[in-house]
């Protein structure tokens, strides 16, 4: 059998395994799902792809079954949500196919709309190539670019600015991806892990890890391509993963950067190194004409391409609660709509935590789960979360910097804490890291 068509029989094979096992072990659903009403495909973006034009954002309508995952409510269409007493409504005016709402201390899910249906990613699919390939190297690591490391960078593409035959630093690469998320910068680092298919590879690989089962991994950098696919669920679990690691914390939130430029001769005839200035893309952190920068905001990577439309995934702290939000292809086409459906259900979630009940869970990666099940393990205990590389036990202040060396930014501890369904019984994994010292941002 090829190994594309193992690579989806595998997932498919896990993906119905869990839906059983939740059906079997999840309580009757409470609330019925409202029918969402269609919406159209948003439009274009010049990063985007033209010509894949055959993708599972082609219908507005999400589909009759998706994996249930997390929880049986996780996997119907429509919005989930269970209000307790004094708990606030739902925004009204949210568009995006598909959201969630998570604590991501606890895995909880406090709301979710059409979580787990698979739709085109855009530049989000960047937090899974970064929690892939970011352990692999130094920051200090020097690369020289080949014109071959540039190949097959799509027309169009969202760019930092990488020249051929310049040498560029791995700490600077990775700024490339997360401020400008650089097309040129995913395919330099690319060639370093041993090329695009091997990235794309180890991506899936992880993803599996992740049980990011509704992700499959067509191009590294997140650029439409016909099969390539993620979920709200699965960028939320990406980012939550992601964020155990202090580098990944590090680079999302920082808000600007010096980037090298070309080497050139200065008017003494001396080698000199051009510099120019990156600013993040993402507007809840750096803000913009039509929308304050979010307090509490760190992080986590926005996309945007035909296939997509917007998609955003964000990380916030209010009150030492931190949450996660996915946000996915708004149906409303005003400027910054992504960013302002994100902050309105950040606005939500905060009010309401301790007030809903959750619908679902966050599940844990495969090795958390295996380590839990172990005679003598300490679901509570600290340290690296079943085996996830790079996780760092006392998490530092993702810094928003100015020249991505610090600056003022907001802490956060990422812990897990989710219900696993293993060999037909229900494991609770509580694994979580120490609170550093919070840094608020302040306006």
């Amino acid at each position: 059998m090829p190994a594309p068509l193992k690579q989806t029989a595998r997932r498919t094979l896990l993906v119905t395994s869990a839906t059983l096992a939740s059906l079997a072990l999840t309580a009757p659903v409470s609330l019925a799902a409202p029918t969402p009403s269609p919406s159209a495909p948003a439009s274009g973006s010049p990063s985007a792809s033209p010509s894949a034009s055959a993708s599972a954002s082609a219908s507005a309508t999400p589909p009759a079954k998706m994996s249930s995952l997390g929880g049986v409510r996780l996997g119907q269409a429509g919005t989930q949500v269970q209000l307790a007493g004094g708990a606030p409504v739902l925004p009204k005016d949210l568009t995006a196919r598909s959201w969630i709402v998570a604590d991501a201390e606890s895995g909880e899910v406090l709301a979710a709309h059409n979580a787990h249906w698979r739709l085109p990613p855009a530049s989000t699919l960047k937090m899974l190539f970064a929690d892939t390939v970011l352990p692999k190297f130094p920051k200090a690591t020097q690369y020289k670019v080949r014109t071959e490391d540039l190949e097959g960078v799509g027309a169009g593409s969202s760019m930092v600015g990488i020249k051929e035959g310049e040498t560029y630093s791995v700490h600077d690469l990775w700024l490339g991806v997360f401020l400008r998320s650089g097309n040129d910068a995913v395919h330099v680092l690319s060639s370093m892990n041993g090329g695009v298919a091997a990235t794309v590879r180890q991506m899936n690989d992880h993803a599996d890890e992740l049980q990011a089962l509704d992700t499959d991994v067509v191009s590294p950098d997140g650029y439409d391509a016909p099969g390539q696919v993620s979920s709200a669920y699965d960028l939320t679990l990406i980012a939550r993963s992601g964020l155990q690691k202090q580098d990944f914390r590090e680079y999302c939130s920082t808000l600007t950067a010096k980037f090298p430029g070309a080497t050139t001769k200065n008017k003494k005839g001396r080698t000199v190194r051009e510099t120019f200035e990156i600013q993040n893309t993402n507007r809840l952190l750096t803000g913009d004409y039509d929308i304050t920068q979010y307090q509490g905001i760190a992080g986590v990577k926005n996309g945007n391409t035909t296939n997509a439309g917007a998609t955003f995934t964000g990380v916030a702290e209010q009150g030492g609660r931190v949450l996660l939000v996915t946000v996915m292809n708004p149906e409303k086409d005003d400027h910054n709509e992504v960013y302002k459906e994100t902050a309105a259900l950040f606005d939500w979630g905060f009010q309401a935590a301790g007030k809903v009940a959750p619908v679902g869970e966050l599940v844990p990666p495969r090795s958390a789960a295996r380590a839990s099940a172990q005679p003598g393990a300490n679901p509570g205990g600290g340290g690296e979360a079943g085996g996830v590389g790079n996780v760092s036990e006392r998490p530092v202040a993702g810094a928003v910097a100015k020249n991505g060396s610090g600056g003022v930014g907001t802490a956060m501890a990422i812990a897990g804490g989710a219900l696993v369904l293993l060999a037909g019984a229900a494991f609770l994994v509580n694994r979580r890291w120490p609170l550093p010292d919070l840094v608020r941002r302040r306006r």
